[in-house]
Protein backbone atom coordinates (compact mmCIF):
# COMPACT_ATOMS: atom_id res chain seq x y z
CA UNK A 1 0.00 0.00 0.00
CA UNK A 2 1.89 3.06 -0.94
CA UNK A 3 1.30 6.26 0.77
CA UNK A 4 -0.82 8.43 -1.26
CA UNK A 5 0.97 11.38 0.91
CA UNK A 6 4.43 10.37 -0.18
CA UNK A 7 4.83 12.38 -3.21
CA UNK A 8 3.72 15.42 -1.27
CA UNK A 9 5.97 14.80 2.06
CA UNK A 10 9.02 13.78 -0.09
CA UNK A 11 9.79 14.77 -3.73
CA UNK A 12 12.85 12.37 -4.18
CA UNK A 13 15.50 14.76 -6.24
CA UNK A 14 16.94 14.01 -9.30
CA UNK A 15 20.18 11.89 -8.78
CA UNK A 16 23.41 11.45 -11.21
CA UNK A 17 25.22 9.40 -9.08
CA UNK A 18 24.03 6.75 -6.54
CA UNK A 19 25.20 3.66 -4.54
CA UNK A 20 23.36 0.69 -5.14
CA UNK A 21 23.29 -1.43 -1.97
CA UNK A 22 21.92 -5.23 -1.88
CA UNK A 23 21.59 -6.91 1.51
CA UNK A 24 20.99 -10.52 2.04
CA UNK A 25 21.49 -12.97 4.85
CA UNK A 26 25.19 -11.25 6.03
CA UNK A 27 26.00 -10.48 2.45
CA UNK A 28 26.07 -7.11 1.08
CA UNK A 29 26.82 -6.20 -2.22
CA UNK A 30 27.28 -2.40 -3.37
CA UNK A 31 28.04 -0.85 -6.44
CA UNK A 32 28.35 3.19 -7.20
CA UNK A 33 26.93 4.18 -10.85
CA UNK A 34 27.07 7.47 -12.02
CA UNK A 35 25.06 8.78 -15.53
CA UNK A 36 26.25 10.81 -17.85
CA UNK A 37 23.84 11.66 -20.77
CA UNK A 38 22.63 8.42 -22.39
CA UNK A 39 25.02 6.24 -20.04
CA UNK A 40 25.96 4.50 -17.07
CA UNK A 41 29.38 4.45 -15.68
CA UNK A 42 30.43 2.06 -12.67
CA UNK A 43 32.54 3.58 -10.43
CA UNK A 44 33.19 1.55 -7.89
CA UNK A 45 31.81 -1.96 -6.52
CA UNK A 46 32.24 -3.95 -3.22
CA UNK A 47 31.03 -7.19 -2.23
CA UNK A 48 31.81 -8.01 1.67
CA UNK A 49 30.03 -10.66 4.21
CA UNK A 50 29.10 -8.96 7.28
CA UNK A 51 30.09 -10.40 10.65
CA UNK A 52 27.44 -8.45 12.80
CA UNK A 53 23.39 -8.79 11.69
CA UNK A 54 21.33 -5.57 11.36
CA UNK A 55 18.25 -5.95 13.18
CA UNK A 56 19.86 -7.37 16.14
CA UNK A 57 23.95 -5.89 16.90
CA UNK A 58 24.12 -2.26 17.94
CA UNK A 59 23.39 -0.04 15.01
CA UNK A 60 26.75 2.16 15.68
CA UNK A 61 28.68 -1.05 15.39
CA UNK A 62 27.47 -2.38 11.98
CA UNK A 63 27.44 1.33 10.45
CA UNK A 64 31.05 1.19 11.23
CA UNK A 65 31.66 -2.32 10.17
CA UNK A 66 30.01 -0.95 6.83
CA UNK A 67 31.73 1.82 6.41
CA UNK A 68 34.78 0.50 6.40
CA UNK A 69 33.81 -1.52 3.94
CA UNK A 70 32.90 1.58 1.72
CA UNK A 71 36.55 3.20 2.64
CA UNK A 72 38.24 -0.26 1.36
CA UNK A 73 36.69 0.11 -1.70
CA UNK A 74 37.00 3.81 -2.19
CA UNK A 75 33.14 4.61 -1.66
CA UNK A 76 32.66 8.30 -0.80
CA UNK A 77 28.98 8.49 -2.14
CA UNK A 78 26.00 9.52 0.49
CA UNK A 79 23.22 8.74 -1.92
CA UNK A 80 21.83 5.02 -1.99
CA UNK A 81 18.76 2.78 -3.13
CA UNK A 82 18.79 0.16 -0.66
CA UNK A 83 17.45 -3.65 -2.14
CA UNK A 84 15.77 -5.10 1.27
CA UNK A 85 15.81 -9.29 2.39
CA UNK A 86 12.99 -11.09 0.73
CA UNK A 87 12.59 -12.91 3.79
CA UNK A 88 11.74 -9.43 5.94
CA UNK A 89 8.77 -9.27 3.47
CA UNK A 90 5.27 -10.28 5.06
CA UNK A 91 2.79 -10.62 1.81
CA UNK A 92 -1.46 -11.03 1.22
CA UNK A 93 -3.57 -10.96 -1.62
CA UNK A 94 -7.12 -8.66 -2.10
CA UNK A 95 -8.95 -8.19 -5.21
CA UNK A 96 -10.35 -4.67 -6.04
CA UNK A 97 -13.40 -3.50 -7.84
CA UNK A 98 -13.58 -1.30 -9.89
CA UNK A 99 -13.89 2.04 -7.95
CA UNK A 100 -12.41 5.84 -7.86
CA UNK A 101 -8.54 6.14 -6.59
CA UNK A 102 -9.66 7.40 -3.16
CA UNK A 103 -12.19 4.61 -2.35
CA UNK A 104 -10.11 2.49 -3.84
CA UNK A 105 -6.93 3.20 -1.57
CA UNK A 106 -9.39 3.07 1.70
CA UNK A 107 -10.07 -0.64 0.50
CA UNK A 108 -6.70 -1.54 0.37
CA UNK A 109 -5.63 0.14 3.16
CA UNK A 110 -8.83 -1.83 5.27
CA UNK A 111 -7.93 -4.70 3.54
CA UNK A 112 -4.34 -4.75 5.05
CA UNK A 113 -5.75 -4.24 8.48
CA UNK A 114 -8.18 -7.10 7.94
CA UNK A 115 -5.33 -9.85 6.64
CA UNK A 116 -2.02 -8.95 8.05
CA UNK A 117 -1.31 -11.04 11.05
CA UNK A 118 0.15 -8.13 12.91
CA UNK A 119 -1.54 -4.68 13.61
CA UNK A 120 -1.12 -2.83 10.13
CA UNK A 121 0.28 -0.15 11.81
CA UNK A 122 3.07 -1.39 12.97
CA UNK A 123 4.42 -2.33 9.43
CA UNK A 124 5.74 -0.31 6.37
CA UNK A 125 3.16 -1.40 3.40
CA UNK A 126 3.29 -0.80 -0.15
CA UNK A 127 1.63 -2.75 -2.65
CA UNK A 128 1.26 -3.54 -6.75
CA UNK A 129 -1.50 -4.41 -8.97
CA UNK A 130 -2.11 -6.29 -11.90
CA UNK A 131 -5.11 -5.92 -13.86
CA UNK A 132 -8.14 -9.03 -13.81
CA UNK A 133 -11.06 -8.92 -16.22
CA UNK A 134 -14.13 -6.76 -15.83
CA UNK A 135 -11.79 -4.11 -15.01
CA UNK A 136 -11.07 -5.59 -11.16
CA UNK A 137 -7.33 -5.48 -9.66
CA UNK A 138 -5.32 -8.45 -8.16
CA UNK A 139 -3.90 -6.95 -5.37
CA UNK A 140 -0.36 -7.83 -3.01
CA UNK A 141 0.52 -6.15 -0.31
CA UNK A 142 3.77 -6.23 0.99
CA UNK A 143 4.89 -5.02 4.31
CA UNK A 144 7.66 -4.96 6.12
CA UNK A 145 7.91 -4.17 10.15
CA UNK A 146 8.69 -0.65 11.03
CA UNK A 147 11.19 -1.92 13.99
CA UNK A 148 13.46 -3.26 10.96
CA UNK A 149 12.82 0.00 8.79
CA UNK A 150 14.31 1.94 12.38
CA UNK A 151 16.88 -0.27 12.80
CA UNK A 152 18.39 -0.57 9.05
CA UNK A 153 17.60 3.77 9.38
CA UNK A 154 19.87 3.86 12.05
CA UNK A 155 22.49 1.09 10.93
CA UNK A 156 23.05 3.42 7.74
CA UNK A 157 22.89 6.47 9.18
CA UNK A 158 26.10 5.76 11.22
CA UNK A 159 27.47 4.69 8.14
CA UNK A 160 27.08 8.07 7.19
CA UNK A 161 24.87 7.10 4.22
CA UNK A 162 21.45 8.58 3.55
CA UNK A 163 18.88 6.47 1.84
CA UNK A 164 17.06 7.64 -1.33
CA UNK A 165 15.23 4.60 -1.49
CA UNK A 166 14.13 0.55 0.34
CA UNK A 167 12.73 -1.63 -2.57
CA UNK A 168 13.33 -4.83 -3.24
CA UNK A 169 16.63 -6.97 -5.10
CA UNK A 170 13.82 -9.18 -7.14
CA UNK A 171 11.87 -6.45 -8.66
CA UNK A 172 14.35 -4.49 -9.45
CA UNK A 173 16.09 -7.51 -11.72
CA UNK A 174 12.42 -8.77 -13.13
CA UNK A 175 10.70 -5.15 -13.41
CA UNK A 176 6.87 -5.59 -13.59
CA UNK A 177 6.83 -2.22 -14.79
CA UNK A 178 8.55 -3.67 -18.57
CA UNK A 179 6.38 -5.17 -21.17
CA UNK A 180 8.46 -7.99 -20.94
CA UNK A 181 8.05 -9.11 -17.72
CA UNK A 182 4.20 -9.89 -18.43
CA UNK A 183 3.82 -13.37 -17.54
CA UNK A 184 6.85 -14.02 -16.19
CA UNK A 185 7.07 -16.27 -12.86
CA UNK A 186 11.46 -14.70 -11.63
CA UNK A 187 13.59 -16.66 -9.53
CA UNK A 188 16.64 -15.50 -7.84
CA UNK A 189 18.67 -17.90 -5.90
CA UNK A 190 20.56 -16.26 -2.73
CA UNK A 191 22.63 -16.82 -0.01
CA UNK A 192 20.31 -18.89 2.02
CA UNK A 193 16.52 -18.62 0.11
CA UNK A 194 15.33 -18.69 -3.47
CA UNK A 195 13.14 -15.52 -4.65
CA UNK A 196 9.99 -15.98 -6.17
CA UNK A 197 8.11 -13.25 -8.39
CA UNK A 198 4.85 -13.73 -10.47
CA UNK A 199 4.74 -10.61 -12.65
CA UNK A 200 1.60 -10.46 -14.87
CA UNK A 201 1.39 -6.39 -15.50
CA UNK A 202 2.28 -6.09 -11.99
CA UNK A 203 3.91 -8.38 -9.16
CA UNK A 204 0.95 -10.62 -8.54
CA UNK A 205 3.01 -13.62 -6.03
CA UNK A 206 6.04 -12.78 -3.93
CA UNK A 207 8.00 -14.95 -1.38
CA UNK A 208 11.38 -16.29 -0.16
CA UNK A 209 11.54 -19.72 -0.56
CA UNK A 210 13.87 -20.94 3.00
CA UNK A 211 14.99 -24.24 3.04
CA UNK A 212 15.65 -23.95 -0.70
CA UNK A 213 19.61 -23.44 -0.29
CA UNK A 214 21.49 -25.49 2.29
CA UNK A 215 25.07 -24.23 2.95
CA UNK A 216 27.46 -27.23 4.37
CA UNK A 217 30.96 -26.29 5.45
CA UNK A 218 31.21 -23.02 3.15
CA UNK A 219 29.26 -24.24 0.26
CA UNK A 220 25.64 -23.86 -1.02
CA UNK A 221 23.57 -26.57 -2.14
CA UNK A 222 20.21 -26.23 -4.05
CA UNK A 223 17.38 -27.94 -3.38
CA UNK A 224 15.27 -27.66 -7.00
CA UNK A 225 12.49 -30.23 -6.35
CA UNK A 226 11.73 -28.19 -3.25
CA UNK A 227 11.81 -24.95 -5.32
CA UNK A 228 9.74 -26.34 -8.15
CA UNK A 229 7.19 -27.54 -5.65
CA UNK A 230 6.89 -24.32 -4.12
CA UNK A 231 6.43 -22.48 -7.23
CA UNK A 232 3.75 -24.80 -8.72
CA UNK A 233 2.02 -24.11 -5.33
CA UNK A 234 2.35 -19.73 -5.96
CA UNK A 235 0.39 -20.29 -9.01
CA UNK A 236 -2.09 -22.82 -8.02
CA UNK A 237 -2.98 -19.63 -5.85
CA UNK A 238 -3.09 -17.39 -8.16
CA UNK A 239 -6.45 -16.28 -10.22
CA UNK A 240 -7.32 -18.65 -13.18
CA UNK A 241 -6.49 -15.36 -15.31
CA UNK A 242 -3.50 -14.28 -14.00
CA UNK A 243 -2.03 -18.07 -13.54
CA UNK A 244 -2.75 -18.92 -17.55
CA UNK A 245 -1.15 -15.81 -18.40
CA UNK A 246 2.37 -17.10 -17.32
CA UNK A 247 4.08 -18.50 -19.87
CA UNK A 248 8.06 -17.63 -18.64
CA UNK A 249 10.39 -19.02 -16.44
CA UNK A 250 13.24 -16.37 -15.75
CA UNK A 251 16.29 -17.74 -13.32
CA UNK A 252 18.84 -15.13 -11.61
CA UNK A 253 21.70 -16.55 -10.06
CA UNK A 254 25.29 -18.29 -9.94
CA UNK A 255 25.81 -20.33 -13.04
CA UNK A 256 26.41 -23.57 -11.66
CA UNK A 257 23.14 -23.15 -9.28
CA UNK A 258 20.92 -21.42 -11.69
CA UNK A 259 21.72 -24.36 -14.55
CA UNK A 260 20.98 -27.00 -12.34
CA UNK A 261 17.36 -25.17 -11.00
CA UNK A 262 16.65 -24.62 -14.42
CA UNK A 263 16.76 -28.89 -15.83
CA UNK A 264 14.59 -28.94 -12.74
CA UNK A 265 11.96 -26.13 -13.79
CA UNK A 266 12.08 -27.55 -17.52
CA UNK A 267 11.28 -31.20 -16.20
CA UNK A 268 8.12 -30.06 -14.54
CA UNK A 269 7.36 -26.83 -16.56
CA UNK A 270 7.83 -26.95 -19.92
CA UNK A 271 5.33 -30.08 -20.61
CA UNK A 272 2.54 -26.88 -19.43
CA UNK A 273 4.06 -24.32 -22.12
CA UNK A 274 6.38 -22.17 -19.69
CA UNK A 275 9.84 -21.65 -21.19
CA UNK A 276 12.63 -21.43 -18.97
CA UNK A 277 15.43 -19.05 -19.16
CA UNK A 278 18.76 -18.69 -17.15
CA UNK A 279 19.57 -15.33 -16.88
CA UNK A 280 23.14 -14.34 -16.71
CA UNK A 281 23.21 -10.63 -18.95
CA UNK A 282 21.56 -7.74 -18.91
CA UNK A 283 19.70 -7.07 -22.12
CA UNK A 284 21.13 -3.65 -23.94
CA UNK A 285 17.55 -2.15 -23.81
CA UNK A 286 17.06 -3.17 -20.12
CA UNK A 287 17.25 0.46 -18.57
CA UNK A 288 16.94 2.33 -22.01
CA UNK A 289 20.47 3.64 -21.32
CA UNK A 290 24.03 2.45 -22.83
CA UNK A 291 25.50 -0.02 -20.15
CA UNK A 292 28.79 -0.07 -19.25
CA UNK A 293 31.10 -3.13 -20.80
CA UNK A 294 31.85 -3.94 -16.99
CA UNK A 295 28.53 -4.34 -16.14
CA UNK A 296 27.54 -7.31 -14.17
CA UNK A 297 24.30 -8.60 -13.57
CA UNK A 298 23.36 -8.20 -9.79
CA UNK A 299 20.45 -6.88 -7.57
CA UNK A 300 22.77 -3.98 -6.44
CA UNK A 301 23.60 -3.05 -10.13
CA UNK A 302 19.80 -2.89 -11.02
CA UNK A 303 18.64 -0.98 -8.08
CA UNK A 304 21.54 1.89 -8.76
CA UNK A 305 20.53 1.71 -12.49
CA UNK A 306 16.28 1.98 -11.88
CA UNK A 307 16.70 5.18 -9.70
CA UNK A 308 18.98 6.78 -12.33
CA UNK A 309 16.67 6.42 -15.01
CA UNK A 310 14.03 7.32 -12.69
CA UNK A 311 12.12 3.82 -13.07
CA UNK A 312 10.12 3.77 -9.69
CA UNK A 313 10.82 0.49 -7.71
CA UNK A 314 7.51 -1.66 -7.80
CA UNK A 315 7.70 -1.47 -3.81
CA UNK A 316 8.53 1.45 -1.75
CA UNK A 317 9.35 0.83 1.67
CA UNK A 318 11.40 3.81 2.55
CA UNK A 319 9.32 5.60 5.41
CA UNK A 320 8.30 9.25 4.00
CA UNK A 321 9.38 12.51 5.89
CA UNK A 322 6.57 14.91 6.72
CA UNK A 323 7.18 18.89 6.64
CA UNK A 324 7.60 20.72 9.76
CA UNK A 325 4.10 22.08 9.47
CA UNK A 326 2.51 18.28 9.06
CA UNK A 327 4.65 17.24 12.06
CA UNK A 328 2.95 20.56 14.09
CA UNK A 329 0.13 19.80 12.85
CA UNK A 330 0.06 16.03 13.75
CA UNK A 331 1.65 16.58 16.69
CA UNK A 332 -1.19 19.15 18.67
CA UNK A 333 -5.17 17.88 18.80
CA UNK A 334 -7.46 20.57 17.98
CA UNK A 335 -7.74 22.04 21.51
CA UNK A 336 -4.19 22.29 22.13
CA UNK A 337 -3.93 23.86 18.50
CA UNK A 338 -5.87 26.87 19.47
CA UNK A 339 -4.16 27.60 23.18
CA UNK A 340 -1.12 27.23 20.67
CA UNK A 341 -2.03 29.13 18.36
CA UNK A 342 -3.07 31.94 20.88
CA UNK A 343 0.37 31.97 22.71
CA UNK A 344 1.81 32.19 18.88
CA UNK A 345 -0.20 34.82 18.16
CA UNK A 346 0.79 37.06 21.51
CA UNK A 347 4.25 36.01 20.71
CA UNK A 348 4.60 37.31 17.32
CA UNK A 349 2.50 40.93 18.45
CA UNK A 350 5.35 40.92 21.30
CA UNK A 351 8.08 40.44 18.52
CA UNK A 352 6.46 43.19 15.97
CA UNK A 353 6.70 45.76 19.12
CA UNK A 354 10.58 45.09 19.64
CA UNK A 355 10.65 45.66 15.92
CA UNK A 356 8.59 48.62 15.72
CA UNK A 357 10.95 50.05 18.72
CA UNK A 358 14.08 49.17 16.76
CA UNK A 359 12.83 50.98 14.07
CA UNK A 360 12.33 54.28 16.06
CA UNK A 361 15.69 54.14 17.87
CA UNK A 362 17.41 53.94 13.92
CA UNK A 363 15.41 56.59 12.53
CA UNK A 364 16.62 58.78 15.55
CA UNK A 365 20.19 57.59 15.02
CA UNK A 366 19.60 58.21 11.14
CA UNK A 367 18.24 62.05 12.16
CA UNK A 368 21.85 62.66 14.23
CA UNK A 369 23.96 61.35 11.98
CA UNK A 370 22.72 63.56 8.99
CA UNK A 371 23.55 67.00 11.25
CA UNK A 372 27.16 64.95 11.68
CA UNK A 373 27.98 63.59 8.31
CA UNK A 374 29.74 66.46 6.95
CA UNK A 375 32.01 67.17 9.78
CA UNK A 376 32.77 63.48 9.50
CA UNK A 377 33.73 63.15 6.00
CA UNK A 378 35.85 66.42 6.51
CA UNK A 379 38.16 64.74 9.12
CA UNK A 380 38.02 61.56 7.50
CA UNK A 381 39.56 63.33 4.75
CA UNK A 382 42.17 64.88 7.07
CA UNK A 383 43.22 61.49 8.42
CA UNK A 384 43.32 60.07 4.87
CA UNK A 385 46.50 62.98 3.95
CA UNK A 386 48.06 62.29 7.33
CA UNK A 387 48.74 58.40 6.99
CA UNK A 388 49.28 59.17 3.24
CA UNK A 389 52.35 61.97 3.91
CA UNK A 390 53.65 59.87 7.47
CA UNK A 391 56.58 58.62 5.18
CA UNK A 392 57.77 61.27 4.28
CA UNK A 393 57.95 63.09 8.21
CA UNK A 394 59.90 59.91 9.94
CA UNK A 395 62.33 61.41 12.23
CA UNK A 396 63.82 57.95 13.05
CA UNK A 397 66.80 57.71 10.96
CA UNK A 398 65.43 54.29 10.01
CA UNK A 399 68.14 53.69 6.85
CA UNK A 400 71.10 55.25 9.51
CA UNK A 401 69.86 52.84 11.97
CA UNK A 402 70.20 49.90 9.64
CA UNK A 403 73.64 50.81 8.67
CA UNK A 404 74.43 51.42 11.79
CA UNK A 405 73.64 48.33 12.82
CA UNK A 406 75.39 46.12 9.95
CA UNK A 407 78.65 48.30 10.35
CA UNK A 408 79.07 47.12 14.14
CA UNK A 409 78.59 43.81 12.98
CA UNK A 410 80.72 43.51 10.29
CA UNK A 411 84.03 42.83 11.22
CA UNK A 412 86.86 45.48 11.72
CA UNK A 413 90.26 43.00 10.01
CA UNK A 414 87.72 42.85 6.46
CA UNK A 415 87.59 39.47 6.74
CA UNK A 416 83.84 40.12 5.59
CA UNK A 417 83.12 43.22 3.47
CA UNK A 418 80.06 44.10 1.92
CA UNK A 419 79.63 45.26 -1.66
CA UNK A 420 76.08 46.69 -1.73
CA UNK A 421 72.98 47.05 0.79
CA UNK A 422 69.25 47.27 -0.22
CA UNK A 423 66.34 48.23 1.83
CA UNK A 424 62.68 47.38 0.95
CA UNK A 425 59.40 47.20 1.99
CA UNK A 426 60.15 50.66 3.87
CA UNK A 427 62.74 49.70 5.71
CA UNK A 428 61.46 46.45 7.15
CA UNK A 429 63.03 43.79 4.49
CA UNK A 430 67.77 44.33 4.02
CA UNK A 431 69.12 42.49 1.56
CA UNK A 432 73.21 42.59 2.16
CA UNK A 433 76.07 41.14 -0.64
CA UNK A 434 79.56 40.96 -0.50
CA UNK A 435 82.58 38.98 -0.44
CA UNK A 436 83.92 37.04 2.78
CA UNK A 437 86.87 34.94 3.46
CA UNK A 438 85.60 31.55 4.54
CA UNK A 439 81.81 30.18 5.40
CA UNK A 440 83.13 30.87 9.17
CA UNK A 441 83.81 34.35 9.10
CA UNK A 442 80.44 34.73 7.72
CA UNK A 443 78.58 32.95 10.08
CA UNK A 444 80.52 34.74 12.88
CA UNK A 445 79.13 37.88 11.61
CA UNK A 446 75.74 36.84 11.07
CA UNK A 447 75.55 35.27 14.64
CA UNK A 448 76.73 38.96 15.70
CA UNK A 449 73.92 40.24 13.63
CA UNK A 450 71.40 38.15 15.15
CA UNK A 451 71.95 39.98 18.31
CA UNK A 452 71.43 43.00 17.17
CA UNK A 453 68.48 45.19 18.67
CA UNK A 454 65.36 45.09 15.94
CA UNK A 455 67.61 42.47 13.80
CA UNK A 456 64.95 39.53 12.92
CA UNK A 457 64.96 36.76 10.39
CA UNK A 458 68.86 36.50 9.08
CA UNK A 459 69.12 34.12 6.25
CA UNK A 460 71.57 33.17 3.90
CA UNK A 461 70.13 33.48 0.42
CA UNK A 462 72.54 33.40 -2.31
CA UNK A 463 76.40 31.71 -1.71
CA UNK A 464 79.25 31.37 -4.11
CA UNK A 465 82.63 30.00 -4.02
CA UNK A 466 84.66 28.88 -0.80
CA UNK A 467 87.56 30.58 0.09
CA UNK A 468 87.11 33.84 -1.13
CA UNK A 469 83.08 33.60 -1.17
CA UNK A 470 80.37 35.77 -2.23
CA UNK A 471 76.92 35.55 -0.61
CA UNK A 472 73.67 37.57 -0.16
CA UNK A 473 72.00 37.48 2.72
CA UNK A 474 67.99 39.14 4.22
CA UNK A 475 67.21 40.08 7.71
CA UNK A 476 64.34 42.08 8.80
CA UNK A 477 64.64 45.14 11.18
CA UNK A 478 61.59 46.53 13.23
CA UNK A 479 58.20 46.12 12.93
CA UNK A 480 58.53 47.62 9.46
CA UNK A 481 57.01 50.83 8.17
CA UNK A 482 57.97 54.72 9.46
CA UNK A 483 57.10 55.51 13.22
Amino acid sequence: MKPDLKSKFRKRKTLTTVLGLALDGSRLDGVVLKRTNGSLAVLQSFSAQLTLDPLTAAPELVGREIRNQLDAAGVRERDCIVGLPLRWVLTTQTELPPLPDADAASLVRMEAERNFHTDVAQLQVSDSRSPLADDKKFVLLAGIPNTHIGSLEQVLAAAKLKPVSFGLALPALQSPGAKKSDGVLALAIGEGNVGLQVTTGGVAALRALEGAVENEGGRRSLLASVVAREARVTLGQLPAGLRAAVKHIRIFGPRDLAQQLADEMELKFEPMGLKVEVVSAYAPDEFGVTLPPEATLSPAFSLAARCLTEDRPAFEFLPPKPTLIEQFIAKYSSGRLRTTGAIAAGVAVIILGLFLIQQIQLWRLRSQWSHMAAKVTELQGIQDQIRFYRPWYDDSFRTLSILRQLTLAFPEDGVVTAKSIEIRDGGSTVSCSGNARDIASLLAMQAKLRMMTGVTDVHITQQRGKSPMQFTFDFKYGNGGAQ
